[in-house]
């Protein structure tokens, strides 16, 4: 890196540098130098004239720390400093699981608050160059490296500390590199430790230890169930699994599935978080977990949906058949409604996953993805009923958003004239990288040369396309009229069918928190609770009141009970009652951020009326400043940002159901309840909540 100075040949505007201030510390671990350095901007002559200036001015100070091995590099705008404010922050650190790679990270903010009208162009400008400085990154560090192997340099010894350093720190722990990327455990980093000596200074009880097996990814595993990852794909998945270890305990997907998000946005470790963590949601609120076990398909999709796996590809993955030329969309649908057909999709889906599992035992290579064989013989204006295709667009919505990377290759066969008409409206609905995957052959191509046979086994082509093999697939066919179904029926089915959850969605508002009564008949019941924090930050309190609040009603203003598209809103504690006299506070609140997973129970100490109430947490305001901040201000303008929702589930278990299991709950005590913390006998309060940051 410093390298680049005094002038660098691959940054044409860097023209020149000057060091202004240079520091080193005795021991040579510090190393801190600020220079100033010229720039020549790539804009219009005419606004460098009415400028005034032909170059520009950045002070950059760089810190070199070879103790923690970090090197932080900041800088700021010079120039026209009292109009345009720049800032950047770079940082070079160690990776947390492997001390071979180096961890970057960079950000930067712009603030124009004049430039003689010309602050749209200033603001392209900056863009512009930036944007470029950032692509051209590896470019200059590899024509650096280079350099430096054709002078014989390759390798750079580690700092050590001096002699009567060594001795000195030698009774006091080593200090640690922390990865600012995303907060998981650190790896240790140790001088003339051997590994025996690392594992037990850098672990603790309550510390989970970055050196264990669980915090890497052996080498076998990897060939055998994940398939080829370069190391930064390797450092994206362990980084995304630790994550979750942290903030969903006990519902941590498969590496597999993990990785399927991860490769649906290019390893980009945040945009895979963000879908991931949408898909667990969605996944607990409808019980798709469970779907395979505790739904039944009705029998009209049994013997009229004309699709089913049948055996596997060349590849080893896992093969679905669909007939859909000889499927009747707009009879399923009339019959059915929309919400069973996905519900029987996303049952397809789960048992492709299924599938996949088995065939990476059987074949013993990763198998995350299965071969979906479509034969559109028989397609004709009828499958364009329009809300036939609406319900195909969700269907396909819904996969998209669940189950990526799980199409390997997807071949239509007998393609007729109507199908670019139905390409058309379903191709913008499916992400890029899937439709990459998309063979289309129209009549008798895929008899030949680069057809089926490319794909899938002589053996196990179906009898219908000219195989010598069985395929048990129904056949499909029209569905009676007699089963056609109401719209009234049908919309009634469909809300039964999802709200089969045992979850339910609540809105959070400022000054509107969500309650929800329990009345508790015997003393020393459990109440029970599970919720999830989909939106904003909330408070989670318990409270007890010996009588009933009033139901609510729904005033002028709707203070009382608000519905809202994304959940329910209900208060029930009137705002004439006085906290220590009509009701009490039984559990210290408990701070629940966006993301959190929160489960946890109270053991009743009195009969009488328990509230749970979730209400808007508030950002505390600026410690450095009275002012308020402009994103403060911004947001108090935003009814939407004073909402939050929550996904939470409650049950009462009898005192006689309870009788002998006090110490289940005990053991998971997590210190949620500090009003009942001391309390030991069964007569008594008990809480346990368990919950991750």
């Amino acid at each position: 890196y410093e390298r680049r100075f005094p002038t660098c040949p691959l940054i044409p505007m860097f023209v020149a540098s000057d060091t202004v201030n240079e520091y080193k510390s005795e021991d040579e671990a510090i190393h801190v130098i600020e220079r100033r350095c010229k720039l020549d901007i790539d804009a219009p002559r005419l606004l460098k004239k009415i400028a005034g200036v032909d170059y520009v001015y950045f002070v950059q100070k760089n810190s070199l720390n070879r103790r923690e091995r970090t090197l932080h590099i900041e800088a700021y705008n010079e120039t026209f400093s009292n109009r345009v404010i720049i800032n950047e922050h770079c940082c070079y650190t160690v990776h947390p699981d492997n001390e071979d790679w180096t961890c970057f990270e960079q950000s930067a903010s712009l603030d124009i608050k004049s430039f003689f009208g010309f602050e749209s162009t200033v603001e392209k400008i900056a863009m512009k160059q930036y944007t470029s400085n950032i692509k051209k990154g590896k470019e200059i560090i590899e024509y650096y490296l280079k350099q430096l192997e054709e002078e014989g340099i390759t390798f750079v010894p580690r700092w050590t500390p001096p002699v009567a350093c060594k001795l000195e720190s030698s009774t006091s722990h080593p200090r640690r590199p922390v990865s600012p990327a995303i907060n998981i455990p650190d790896s240790a980093t140790k001088e003339g430790l051997n590994n025996k000596e690392i594992l037990n200074t850098s672990s603790s009880p309550s510390e989970p230890t970055a050196g264990t097996p669980d915090d890497k990814l052996d080498a076998d595993y990897i060939k055998r169930y994940l398939g080829d990852l370069t190391p930064m794909q390797e450092s994206c998945l362990i980084r995304l699994r630790q994550w979750l270890q942290e903030t969903h305990k006990g519902k941590i997907p498969k590496d597999e599935h993990i990785l399927r998000f991860l490769r649906a946005r290019d390893f980009n470790i945040d945009k895979a978080r963000e879908i991931l963590c949408q898909s667990l949601t969605w996944r607990k609120q409808h019980q798709v977990d469970y779907i395979l076990d505790t739904w039944n398909p009705p029998q009209v999709l049994q013997d009229y949906y004309a699709g089913g796996w049948h055996h596997h590809d060349k590849d080893g993955r896992p093969l679905y058949v669909l007939r859909l030329g000889q499927m009747d969309t707009k009879g399923l649908v009339r019959a059915l409604g929309e919400e069973a057909l996905l519900r029987y999709v996303l049952s397809i889906n789960e048992e492709g996953l299924r599938r996949c599992e088995e065939n990476t035992k059987v074949f013993g290579r990763p198998i995350s993805s299965w071969t979906c064989l479509v034969d559109l013989e028989g397609l004709n204006m009828r499958h364009l009923w329009r809300p036939g295709v609406k319900a195909l667009l969700r269907i396909i919505e819904v996969v998209e958003a669940n189950y990526p990377e799980t199409l390997g290759r997807l071949l239509i066969l007998r393609a007729p004239r109507v199908f670019p008409v139905l390409w058309t409206l379903v191709s913008p609905f499916i992400d890029d990288n899937t439709r990459k995957k998309f063979l289309i052959y129209a009549g008798n191509d895929y008899q030949g040369p680069g057809g089926l046979l490319d794909y899938i086994d002589k053996e196990i082509i179906p009898d219908f396309l000219g195989g010598e093999c069985m395929c048990e697939v129904p056949e499909g066919g029209l569905v009676p009229k007699s089963l056609y179904r109401t719209a009234e029926e049908l919309e009634n089915e469909d809300i039964k069918l999802w709200t089969e959850t045992i979850y339910q969605s609540a809105s959070v508002f400022k000054g509107a928190p969500h309650e929800v009564l329990i009345q508790i008949v015997d003393a020393s019941s459990v109440i029970t609770w599970d919720f999830d924090v989909c939106k904003g930050d909330i408070v989670f309190n318990i409270f007890h009141s010996k009588r009933a609040p009033q139901p609510p009603k729904k005033d002028s203003l709707g203070a009382h009970s608000i519905t809202s598209p994304g959940g329910n809103n209900v208060q029930l504690i009137d705002k004439v009652w006085q906290l220590g006299r009509d009701y009490s506070m039984v559990e210290s609140p408990l701070i629940c951020k966006e993301g959190e997973s929160v489960q946890g129970s109270h053991v009743t100490r009195w009969p009488g009326f328990y509230i749970l109430q979730w209400k808007f947490h508030s950002m505390p305001a600026c410690a450095t400043t009275n002012l308020p901040r402009v994103d403060d201000v911004l947001a108090s303008l935003q009814v939407s940002s004073h909402k939050c929702k929550v996904m939470y589930y409650t049950e009462v278990i009898g005192s006689e159901d309870f009788r002998g299991s006090m110490t289940s709950l005990e053991s998971s005590h997590s210190g949620f309840s500090q009003l009942s913390a001391a309390t030991t006998s069964s007569s008594q309060s008990h809480s346990s909540s368990m919950i991750s940051r």
